[in-house]
């Protein structure tokens, strides 16, 4: 038996480790042995990735401790388009590549949030529970106040790839679509049909919001007690992206005094969600356990990518989607400037 060349660790919590079919098919052609580990704290990554080559994980948290514990490791693949668990800077000082799947889950997110969005707007989970429980007529007289939704407006928060998706998608309802973001042009924004206005305004206008930057310190709580303020009473907030850009305290006070409509969220500051959380029983609110990422195609996309990445380190590429690009890797790649 030839002795494997190289050693991945895939590794997430207990709870959530999967078979790794896809992955296995792209690392096994560069003659590399894979671990699966879950893991609890900082001390169980460190005893577990101190040898290993790769580490790909979508919700260890790989913090500064852990990283400059790592003295073999040259890449991080953070399963998905977030890598706010990876601490970007302290991987950067290590020599370590650290690489995400930005082309993941984009029409996923994207028809969550339009369907988050006609939920809310429709009742619909109020009218589906209340009709099969025999409160028909109460349901018939809860139905105003409702928009209309075509002729509205969606404000989205983050133009990226999901964000001017769900541009398009909510297009097909008539609805008008502000925007906000600092990293996008106008003209580029213009072409999915987003017209760019600042944070606040977008907030005053919109009858719908919905959030899709990524999460780090400048978006940290982006949304709290002030910018909830903003927003008209009959608006719906969404969220698909991360949890903590909005302040859950000062949303859940917005919505206690009816300073919006509701919310659909898919994400939360605590997940799994704390069964005490006052969102998990308002009528108002739609929750789903951040699962708008997923489809099985999506999933088999994910971690075929996911896998090529790995394996285009470990064979000396460069890989194809690095985030920290002004990185000096520890170990030279011999095709860095070809791929570059």
């Amino acid at each position: 038996m030839v002795a494997k060349q190289f050693k991945v660790l895939r590794l997430d919590k207990p709870e959530v480790i999967f078979p790794m079919k896809e992955e296995l098919e792209e690392l096994n052609k560069v003659n590399a042995e894979i671990i699966e580990a879950g893991w609890s704290t900082e001390d169980d990554i460190i005893k577990i990735a101190k040898d290993v080559d790769v580490i790909m994980t979508d919700a260890a948290k790989m913090t500064r401790r852990v990283i400059n514990s790592l003295g073999k490791c040259r890449l991080i693949v953070s399963y998905g388009i977030g890598y706010d668990h990876i601490d970007v800077d302290a991987a950067t000082d290590n020599g370590i590549l650290v690489v995400n799947i930005p082309d993941f889950c984009l029409e996923e997110v994207s028809n969550h949030a339009i369907a988050l969005l006609l939920i809310c707007a429709k009742k619909l989970i109020f009218m589906n529970e209340g009709t099969k429980s025999g409160r028909w007529t109460e349901c018939k007289q809860a139905q105003a106040p409702m928009g209309s939704i075509t002729g509205q407006t969606l404000g989205i928060i983050g133009c990226g790839k999901i964000g001017r998706l769900v541009a398009k998608k909510a297009q097909c309802f008539d609805l008008k679509v502000l925007g906000h973001d600092p990293y996008i042009s106008k003209s580029k924004a213009m072409e999915c049909g987003i017209t760019l206005i600042s944070l606040p305004d977008l907030l005053s206008e919109a009858d719908y919001i919905s959030i899709h930057t990524l999460c780090n310190q400048e978006t940290q709580h982006l949304i709290g007690e002030k910018e909830l303020r903003l927003m008209k009473s009959n608006a719906f907030l969404i969220n698909t992206s991360r949890g903590s850009i909005i302040n859950e305290v000062a949303l859940i006070k917005a919505l206690e005094e009816k300073q919006i409509a509701g919310a659909g969220l898919d994400v939360f500051e605590q997940e799994p969600v704390d069964p005490n959380n006052p969102l998990l029983k308002m009528s108002n609110v739609v929750i789903t356990p951040h699962s708008a990422y997923y489809s099985d195609n999506a999933i088999r996309r994910l971690r075929t990518s996911v896998g090529k990445e790995a394996a285009r380190v470990l064979s000396g590429q460069w890989p194809q989607n690095v985030v920290n690009k002004t990185v000096k890797p520890k170990v030279v790649l011999n095709q860095m400037k070809q791929q570059r």
